[in-house]
């Protein structure tokens, strides 16, 4: 770790974190929450917030993918997603649900403020994010995608979305 120069636990959180969290919604697999805490420590998102079922630390199984980032990362549970939208909304986030709808921003075209709050939001693996949060989110967000499959595994849209995000603030 030294030679790589990675922050111990301890400096990592007190280094200023990005302006975007991550909301995991409804998430079954614990291995897709670890995944997800994994990828937030890599772009030092400011806080998961896990709600619904989504399953919380400490968990062996989610530990197995967060390899020690449940400590680095700060995470809170809400039950109701709605509820913690339309809070964070209240203090200047820019809320994007990660879903596949009609009139959906596709991510190339999603251009980030450096100084805008940003929350992104992810579903349950079989059925996306519910109708509740994206009734309330300011937009929703797609990955373009050319195959035949029509979604992407969670843990892997959480690390396109966040490389995507961090890439373009670091480019202005």
């Amino acid at each position: 770790m030294d030679e790589l120069n990675r922050l111990s636990v301890e400096e990592f959180q007190e280094v200023e974190k990005k302006n975007f969290c991550l909301i995991l919604d409804d998430v079954r697999s614990m291995n897709n929450v670890g995944s997800a805490f994994r990828t937030a420590d890599a772009f030092a998102v400011e806080k998961i917030y896990l709600c619904g079922i989504t399953g919380t630390p400490p968990h062996r199984e989610i530990e197995k993918t967060a390899l020690g980032s449940t400590d680095s990362v700060a995470w809170e549970h809400r039950a109701d997603i709605a509820a913690l939208i339309t809070e964070l909304k209240q203090n200047g986030y820019t809320v994007l649900a990660v879903e596949q709808v009609e009139n959906s921003l596709q991510l190339p075209d999603f251009q980030p403020e450096a100084a805008k709050k940003y929350a992104f939001v992810f579903g349950n693996e079989v059925f996306g994010v519910n109708d509740a949060a994206i009734e309330v989110a300011d937009h929703c967000l797609e990955i373009p995608q050319f195959g035949t499959k029509h979604s992407l595994n969670i843990a892997v849209t959480v690390g396109i979305i966040c490389w995507d995000y961090v890439s373009k603030v670091m480019a202005r």
